[in-house]
């Protein structure tokens, strides 16, 4: 634990402070500070100690009035501002904290809870499985650094749960003297400017970054702190006109889905420009690319969406060329934009990777489910897929500035997270993030049953499994969810149970406006839920009263996902705080990521196989090609993000944030 004195970020740590990071040896020193830092640690043993110490304490708070709790808040700012996140200090912080929640919202935190917040506040990532209340468990973290005089910014998946927890949360905030704020992505300057002046400001990761990005230029005319402070105290524009006050402590809710799911994406700050003559030039590339024969003319790499010419394809191109303006001369322009082309065609699917609504192109997040709202895919591609579908063509967005979460959170001073599914990421998270993960016990042993894996040769023989299972557990009175991997399966298999006179309800980014409406329901007696990932995390489905005699919640996954975690998200969904619930893993060769990673020879054999047993692999056969998948994923998304974070550092080393 630190037991040093956390001073007043704006007189210690600078005007708007934040972390230097070092450029090329980050992830070795990363490394060594994690390993360290593990060896440094007490273990579980010590947070569990806080933690009862703490309920100890607060049984003592209770006969307190308002005036003499509100001393004990005063005295505990002192101590900590004075001695830091010591032992004694973060107990009495946790029990002040829990009587603040028993007499603003009728609950107080159960000892996982205060566990889980411990091992946060000494800079680690707890894994706490889902269910287990992460969102008091953000609060105890956020109230106990914000009384430590330290400006917290609590992040969260997505506005709906960045409003609902501020708000649900502000009494209790205010029973411990702090403001709480809350950043939402229709705000102006002048608003968001005010919100992250709060103690305690929550948002989404999103809308954080692009604040961060928005203040680079103006911090960048007073680069040097003396510089800094003159224009602070001068009441210089430059000053005014910055959002954020630093990077002092980050609180991450669904820590593996920022940090390495969304690694990779690009925060980018970009203007539109239109230009004619450019919408002219890629309905032209368009018209060129759908002309040309696969693996005649070109070759494409469905892992990472992209399309290579062959030489006869450039041949072909040099032909039908020829009269055409003469930067069609120029092979290596004529290369890159067919390749995009070519990609926007026969790699990018609607209701997949992109979903057209009210004559757009949005971008469907692949770890959410959910809509991207306001993002687009650079250099073109997203103008090409445009005129794929038949819209309207937005202006190409010309970037100014961008960063990625890998470069922007390690710049916090203090930085830790918590998620249901950290452990399979350990050790990309210590060597990038230099965080450590631990483990929150269960506060109940867990009733989840896993049934067996089947995986099917055909996705209607899988749709009809569905179907076969969704009609044995309805008929015990318990509510089903599917989940599915993309729109275009989520109604797959919706047309399949119409087909079957089965009621169910869909939930994906074509509807996600009824998304509370829906999950409100999905606990109850004999409902069926077909849903995308948007049902597979940060989702709590409450039972109906007597469903957990029944069984509870019965969980159907037809995900093939990507990696081990997103299964477990899904699985999240039932048996939660010691309910009963059960899993399924019903899969079809057909889903694309086995198409994409199993080698021809595996296929046919795998068919064969499936053919001789009524279209249905061995329980062995099954399971060892969806290990072999999942983690041939896992180890290729790893190598790009490895490789991303080298690119970024030449970036810092190169651009404006040159170290």
């Amino acid at each position: 634990m630190h037991s040093h004195a956390l001073p007043q970020p704006g007189l210690t740590w600078g005007l708007y402070p934040e972390k230097r990071i070092p450029g090329k040896d980050r992830a070795w020193a990363n490394r060594m500070n994690a390993w360290f830092t593990q060896l440094a640690r007490p273990g579980l043993r010590r947070y569990t100690r806080i933690a009862h110490r703490s309920l100890l304490i607060e049984q003592g708070l209770s006969r307190l009035s308002l005036t003499d709790f509100d001393a004990a808040v005063r005295s505990l700012k002192q101590q900590l501002v004075r001695d830091g996140f010591s032992e004694d200090n973060l107990a009495q912080a946790f029990a002040l904290t829990g009587e603040a929640c028993r007499r603003q919202l009728g609950m107080s935190p159960f000892a996982t809870q205060r566990i889980a917040a411990a091992i946060m506040l000494d800079n680690q990532l707890a894994e706490m499985a889902t269910g287990e209340g992460k969102t008091l468990v953000a609060a105890l973290t956020a109230a106990t650094g914000a009384l430590a005089g330290i400006p917290v910014h609590v992040i969260t998946a997505n506005d709906y749960l960045v409003s609902r927890d501020a708000d649900k949360l502000r009494p209790l905030y205010a029973a411990l003297g702090l403001s709480v704020g809350a950043v939402q992505q229709n705000q102006d300057s002048q608003k968001r400017r005010a919100e992250y002046a709060h103690d305690i400001t929550y948002c989404t990761a999103k809308e954080l970054v692009f604040d961060y990005l928005r203040d680079l230029p103006l911090r960048n005319l007073h680069r040097t702190e003396l510089a800094w402070r003159v224009a602070h105290f001068a009441s210089a524009p430059s000053h005014q006109g910055t959002l954020l006050r630093g990077l002092c402590m980050a609180v991450i809710d669904e820590a593996d889905s920022i940090l390495i799911d969304e690694a990779r994406v690009p925060l980018i700050i970009s203007e539109l420009r239109e230009h004619a003559g450019k919408r002219e030039a890629a309905a032209e590339i368009l018209q060129l690319a759908s002309g040309l024969k696969l693996d005649v003319d070109f070759t494409l790499d469905r892992h990472a969406l992209s399309a290579t010419l062959t030489e006869a394809g450039r041949a072909a191109l040099e032909t039908r060329t020829s009269d055409l303006h003469p930067v069609w001369h120029n092979r290596r322009h004529r290369d890159e934009n067919l390749g995009l082309a070519l990609t926007a065609l026969h790699l990018f699917q609607r209701d997949r990777h992109y979903l057209v609504r009210d004559d757009g192109v949005h971008i469907i997040d692949e770890t959410t489910g959910r809509i991207a709202p306001g993002r687009s895919w650079s250099r073109g591609l997203h103008q090409l897929i445009e005129l794929k579908e038949r819209c309207k063509v937005s202006g190409e967005a010309v970037t100014r500035s961008q960063i990625t979460y890998q470069r922007f959170f390690p710049r916090y001073l203090r930085l830790c997270g918590m998620s249901g599914t950290l452990a399979e990421s350990r050790a990309e998270l210590a060597r990038i993030f230099g965080l450590n993960v631990v483990r929150v016990p269960l506060r109940k042993p867990s009733k989840r049953t896993e049934l067996k894996r089947h995986v099917f040769l055909h996705r209607t023989q899988q749709w009809q499994a569905v179907a076969e299972r969704v009609d044995i557990f309805t008929r015990m009175g318990r509510p089903v969810l599917i989940g599915t991997d993309s729109v275009s399966d989520s109604e797959s298999l919706s047309a399949h149970l119409a087909g079957l006179g089965i009621a169910h309800t869909v939930l994906n980014a074509r509807n996600d406006q009824h998304e509370a409406d829906v999950v409100a329901l999905a606990g109850h007696a004999g409902r069926i839920t077909v849903a995308t990932n948007m049902a597979g995390r940060g989702t709590d489905i409450p039972l109906e009263q007597g469903v957990a005699q029944r069984g509870g919640l019965h969980v159907i996954s037809c995900q093939m996902n990507s990696a081990r975690r997103i299964d477990r998200q899904l699985k999240g969904r039932c048996a939660r705080q010691g309910e009963p619930g059960s899993v399924d893993t019903l899969l079809s060769l057909e889903s694309p990521l086995i198409q994409r990673a199993l080698p021809p020879w595996l296929k046919r054999f795998s068919a064969t196989s499936a053919q001789q047993s009524d279209g249905v692999l061995s329980n062995w056969l099954g399971r060892s090609i969806t290990v072999y998948v999942q983690r041939l994923e896992e180890s290729r998304q790893q190598i790009q993000r490895a490789q991303l974070l080298n690119q970024d550092q030449q970036l810092d080393r190169q651009a404006m944030f040159r170290e």
